[in-house]
């Protein structure tokens, strides 16, 4: 893709918790530090890391995982007050979609979002 287009914006939805150094004890931190710093060295226009914590479905969008949804019917509820406890933990599937749009449209001062630019970006669109 950045070979074909180099003005293209790349964003990736990573995780809380990825491992930039790619040597961390975790797997699945290391996987995803590694995917991080591979798609940052590529020649796009703009390439911009995620790491959203726990993401609050909206719209009435449910999971098909069970015990997934479980946590989010609990969870729901108590979002707007976590959301104030814990803005870098937390945001929702409208904000992040919100703050990918803008970022790709618009970039952004740091290359890896963590939770709090994430709403930040999100809020602002």
């Amino acid at each position: 893709m950045a070979a074909a287009n180099p003005r293209l914006v790349f964003c990736y939805v990573s995780g809380a918790g990825t491992d930039s150094s790619a040597r961390g004890r975790t797997m699945w931190a290391r996987v995803k530090g590694e995917t991080e710093n591979a798609l940052l060295a590529l020649p796009f226009k703009g390439a911009y890391m995620f790491r959203p914590g726990y993401i609050q479905p909206m719209k009435g969008v449910r999971s098909s995982t069970r015990w997934y949804q479980a946590v989010y019917d609990i969870a729901g509820p108590l979002y707007p007050l976590l959301r104030r406890l814990a803005p870098g933990a937390v945001t929702n599937t409208a904000t992040l979609g919100r703050a990918l749009v803008r970022v790709a449209a618009e970039s952004y001062p740091a290359r890896v979002l963590e939770g709090r630019d994430i709403n930040a970006a999100g809020d602002a669109a």
